[in-house]
């Protein structure tokens, strides 16, 4: 323990973290660049943060406060101490609804103080994109803005008074009329009126440099607002009490369609006359689909609020009227609200990946303009582009002239990082041309603060730095920001990274097969830390049951870049042999919810089997990778011999089942599932075949086969019903496809010797990193399958995870075999199947409500589109939750899992359960899930292959 670390622990009473977790999850933020810290405090009070600032000034150590980690420009990773606000001081202290103010801690999330002000008819009014997870810290610190700044200004504009420590332990309140001023500041400005008065763009959002203008008499002398936007380089925020405005009781959100980003960019000014709320761009690059969107390249998304419905839709149609567009939609609907604007809200992840795939990365993030000149800069920023050879897809808030951009720099090459350093020299140049400001809203950091001479001017920069000597004479507070700035190529992320890919099982089409960009795609940007989840998202659900940033995708993510920097400066330097590696993927549920739900895709569900395999490569596994991650081969054995009456019998026996759970390395506190007296495929041997329609073939997944052969039995029900053959995967390698009913082979002699087998989706080898044995048994699969691949015939598989494991982990697996691809393609949900082979057939009529969680694997990989028509057509009313049952597979049941998994539970799945009507049919197409809801629920759940045959039967 060095002197530091233990005089840190002696002095504040919030947790000191030195160790090699603490200090990787901390090295980045969203930007381009790493630092290592020296280690983190989370601080519990202004108490704590007084007692760090003393013992790091004694020994000469520099401190960053950090609040959600998602800066983009650097200023929240550093080499000394970071103050981590997020764990403890994280709270709305008080709201006073009449004089519509709230106090705040640093780390309090702005979500989390839009939810307390909502009950009032109130809000904070900046909102930047990231606010699911941003903090009010942060906003402070970079002046964020957000889309609704052309009608209610940046953060500097709602504060009131702010509570901070100085460097030296100063305890101020600032507030207008030099309240809170620390000595000597106000001499300074008194002695450069005339600079202060013309030195500064006059435009909505200038956010680089130093508010010094605020301290002006004419501005009231007001040190909180000049304090905004200093990201943390004078003070440690403690404390602050913000203004509230009134949100306006029903809103409208007309989006435009125009040719294309120029001409939208050129209309935006127009539209202020009309006091929009937002005023947003983006053009069609951006979007994944624009399906939902007025015809047009570009877009502009303006909202407007009023007192009812039809008074916001009057005013959105009148700015639909007064544009000049080639298409607009005006939308009152709160979800189809919600809907589009996550379409923007998603591209400060999306712009991270050009349209080819390649690479795209911030740094020349967010530069602004007076709005009336947007269009001439847009033109001349897509030259210097060109010129440069560089691409990149603006977007953001054209009617504040901000441009959000990210660009394909290659930042891995010393040729591509001095294009990096000329382009963003020129750029700066252009900036200031057009009465610009380097930052428009995310702050100047690592990433501009080198170049704000050509924005200021020597001599204003040189005021900026006598100003942070006034504030923080020994320069401890996030040195090398703003002031005396490190170079802007220097401290690159991706200088430590390995140049050549590592060897690794799965293909990662995605990334060029190559590990480190895979892990890459991980930006900071933190969707996955958002703290509550609404809707059909389910990513990230063990950092929403622990708090913990290594339970993040992001950490986790954060985590690998270390562990792949190793020796070259990594802060995890034993490799795939990492405890804490494997410690911060061990509660990942490989839910695969950040597949979908992240923008960039990162994907930590196969991050973690590629990591669990070389983990333990030549090494002893736990034991619940042998009993659950071989459980296909478990529960065949045991129907070999007929013993399932005899394993559930034991099972009932607590010594004998608490045993046999110890040495499994199941958690006690679950019941082990019974297994089924008749497999579903020896039920289907004893059936006549129906059906004379297409064929289908119907996957015996493990669970369905051995655990829940009801949902297999009423598929084959309904199918027929539908008018489709069905039949089951071959069991022998045949030489030719089966005949007639599907079941009838021709068999050889080589054939019989090759003895019997069972097709396998290789799901539970690869959720425990068994990716040898994966292989060897999707090979045998695709073995197996070769004849019905050679026909026409779908494959349809009940399980969604199974589905999922089929279509995605098959194909990345054996990237090497077009067998892979080929099966992939063939996969079906049985909703597809219906609504792609019966579009004519009808279910039956059971008009009730439905409750339960829509798959985690099907949310992410599969789509639940079908699902929801087919449930439509049904009568199934009502949406089903998101987020993950918190059992998935084997997580849930291994030991020391069982808390987390039931908090994952109670987020969504649970209660949604608990309030439905008494009618209400419970659905859970997963194993797992329906296994969760009648452990922690005593509620049975069922398949909608279930609940359509049932109704099938009561039909005349």
């Amino acid at each position: 323990m060095t002197d530091l670390e233990a005089d840190l622990r002696k002095a504040v009473r919030g947790e000191v973290g030195f160790d090699v977790t603490s200090r990787a999850l901390t090295t980045m933020d969203a930007s381009n660049y790493r630092r290592v810290p020296l280690g983190v405090v989370a601080p519990r009070d202004a108490d704590d943060v007084a007692a760090v600032l003393e013992v790091c000034r004694t020994h000469g150590v520099p401190v960053v406060p950090r609040g959600g980690g998602t800066s983009i420009a650097g200023q929240a990773t550093g080499t000394g101490v970071v103050l981590d606000f997020t764990r403890h001081m994280n709270r709305v202290l008080a709201l006073d609804p009449g004089a519509r103010t709230a106090v705040v801690q640093p780390g309090l999330v702005l979500d989390r103080l839009q939810d307390a002000a909502a009950p009032h008819g109130l809000r904070f009014g900046p909102d930047p994109s990231t606010h699911s997870r941003c903090t009010l810290g942060g906003m402070i610190g970079n002046n964020s803005c957000g889309s609704h700044s052309v009608a209610w200004g940046t953060t500097a504009d709602s504060v009131s008074e702010l509570d901070v420590v100085t460097a030296r332990g100063q305890r101020l309140r600032l507030g207008q009329g030099w309240a809170g001023a620390p000595a000597g500041l106000r001499e300074l400005v008194d002695g450069e009126l005339a600079r202060l008065r013309t030195g500064f763009p006059e435009l909505p959002r200038r956010i680089s440099g130093y508010a010094l203008d605020a301290l002006l008499p004419e501005h009231r002398a007001d040190v909180a607002r000049s304090f905004c936007g200093s990201e943390g380089t004078l003070g440690v925020l403690t404390e602050a009490v913000v203004r509230l405005v009134e949100a306006p009781p029903a809103r409208a959100l007309a989006v435009l369609g125009y040719a294309d980003e120029g001409a939208a960019a050129e209309a935006a000014a127009g539209l202020l006359v009309h006091r929009p709320l937002t005023v947003e761009g983006m053009a069609a690059d951006l979007v994944p689909s624009a399906a939902a969107l007025p015809r047009g390249g570009a877009w502009l998304f303006v909202e407007t609020g009023g007192s009812s419905e039809s008074e916001a839709r009057a005013r959105a149609e009148e700015i639909v009227r007064a544009a000049d567009v080639l298409d607009a939609h005006v939308v009152t609907d709160p979800a189809g609200q919600r809907a589009l604007w996550r379409i923007r809200e998603d591209a400060s992840g999306t712009a991270t990946r050009m349209p080819d795939g390649s690479e795209a990365w911030p740094g020349w993030e967010d530069c602004a303009v007076p709005p009336r000149r947007l269009g001439a800069y847009l033109r001349d920023f897509r030259e210097l582009l060109g010129a440069h050879g560089l691409r990149g897809t603006p977007y953001g808030h054209f009617g504040d002239g901000c441009i959000h951009v990210r660009i394909d720099f290659d930042l891995l090459t010393r040729a591509g990082i001095g294009r990096f350093r000329r382009f963003s020299e020129e750029l700066a140049e252009l900036v200031a041309a057009h009465g610009g400001s380097l930052s428009g809203e995310h702050g100047d950091g690592q990433a501009r603060a080198e170049l704000l001479p050509t924005m200021y001017g020597d001599e204003m920069v040189a005021l900026f730095e006598r100003a942070k000597a006034v504030w923080d004479p020994d320069d401890l507070l996030n040195p090398g920001m703003l002031v005396r700035p490190a170079p802007l190529d220097t401290n690159l992320r991706f200088s430590v990274l390995p140049r050549k890919p590592v060897d690794v099982a799965f293909g990662y089409p995605a990334d060029g097969g190559d590990f480190s960009a895979a892990v890459r795609r991980c930006v900071g940007v933190a969707k996955c830390r958002t703290t509550a989840s609404s809707g059909p998202a389910v990513m990230c659900p063990s950092f929403r049951a622990t708090g913990e940033e290594a339970h993040s995708t992001r950490g986790r993510a954060r985590l690998l870049h270390e562990m792949l920097a190793g020796e070259a400066g990594g802060v995890v330097t034993d490799g795939w042999r990492s405890t804490e590696v494997r410690d911060a993927l061990d509660l990942c549920l490989s839910c695969k919810g950040c597949r979908s739900d992240c923008p960039v895709g990162v994907d930590m569900a196969t991050y973690k089997a590629e990591f669990l395999h070389h983990h333990y490569a030549g090494r002893r596994r736990p034991a619940s990778h042998h009993s659950m991650g071989r459980l296909p081969e478990w529960l065949r054995r045991v129907d070999r011999v007929r013993a399932a009456a005899m394993v559930n019998a034991l099972a009932s026996v607590r010594p004998l089942a608490a045993l046999a759970k110890r040495l499994g390395g199941i958690a006690p506190e679950r019941r082990i599932p019974e297994v089924a007296a008749r497999t579903f495929s020896r039920w289907w041997d004893g059936r006549n075949a129906r059906g004379t329609g297409d064929l289908v073939v119907l996957w015996p997944d493990t669970f369905t086969e051995h655990l829940s052969p009801s949902v297999g039995q009423a598929a084959v029900r309904v199918l027929e019903a539908a008018g489709l053959r069905v039949a089951l995967p071959p069991t022998v390698h045949l030489e030719k496809a089966p005949v007639g009913d599907g079941r009838t082979v021709a068999l050889d002699p080589v054939s019989l010797l090759r003895g019997r087998g069972r097709v396998c989706c290789g799901l539970t080898y690869v959720s425990t990193g068994q990716l040898d044995r994966a292989r060897t048994v999707l090979r045998r699969t695709l073995d197996l399958m070769t004849p019905v691949l050679e026909t026409r015939a779908p494959v349809v598989v009940l399980e969604p995870s199974c589905a999922a494991a089929l279509r995605s982990d098959l194909p990345e697996l054996l990237h090497d075999d077009p067998r892979a691809a080929l099966l992939a393609s063939r996969v079906l949900t049985f909703a597809e199947a219906l609504e792609r082979l019966a579009p004519d057939w009808r279910p039956p009529a059971l008009n009730r409500p439905v409750v339960g969680q829509t798959h985690c694997h099907q949310h992410a990989v599969l789509g639940d589109t079908a699902d929801r028509r087919l449930r439509e057509a049904a009568g199934l009313t009502g949406d089903l939750s998101g987020g993950c049952c918190g059992l998935a597979g084997n997580f849930g049941f291994e030991k020391g899992h069982f808390e987390v998994s039931r908090a994952c539970a109670e987020e969504q799945l649970l209660p949604s359960v608990r309030q439905a009507p008494r009618d209400a049919v419970v659905l859970a197409d997963g194993f797992s899930c329906r296994t969760q809801l009648e452990q922690l629920a005593g509620v049975r759940g069922r398949h909608l292959a279930e609940v359509l045959a049932e109704g099938l039967a009561q039909r005349p």
